[in-house]
């Protein structure tokens, strides 16, 4: 879980990420369009982002396309966020809301 956390810290690989749910599937020329960084900088993102597991290449013919992965995402989700989102947490946000708005 530790590679994943790393891999998402990137602004830049969340940029990948955040383009690779929009259109999967992507070659790397397709994901350097509008980008400003070096084809060299964007595969060594994609093979951070791949040795995280949070995406997966298929070799179609002579081109390599890139996959989004959402597994570990829904992982870390499970593990770090889902447990805070308890009943007794909302009811203590809703709360602070109210006493807020009263201000």
């Amino acid at each position: 879980m530790d590679e994943v956390f790393k891999a998402l810290a990137d602004p830049h690989r969340r940029q990948i990420l955040d383009r690779l749910y929009v259109q999967d599937g992507q070659a790397l020329q397709a994901l350097c369009r509008d980008v400003d960084m070096s084809r060299q900088g964007l595969s060594k993102h994609l093979a951070i982002l791949e040795a995280a597991g949070l995406i997966v290449t298929v070799f179609e013919g002579r081109e390599k396309l890139h996959y989004l992965n959402p597994v570990p995402i829904q992982a870390v989700a499970e593990r770090w966020i889902e447990k805070y989102s308890t009943a007794q947490l909302t009811a203590v946000s809703s709360l602070k809301k109210a006493l807020e708005e009263k201000d």
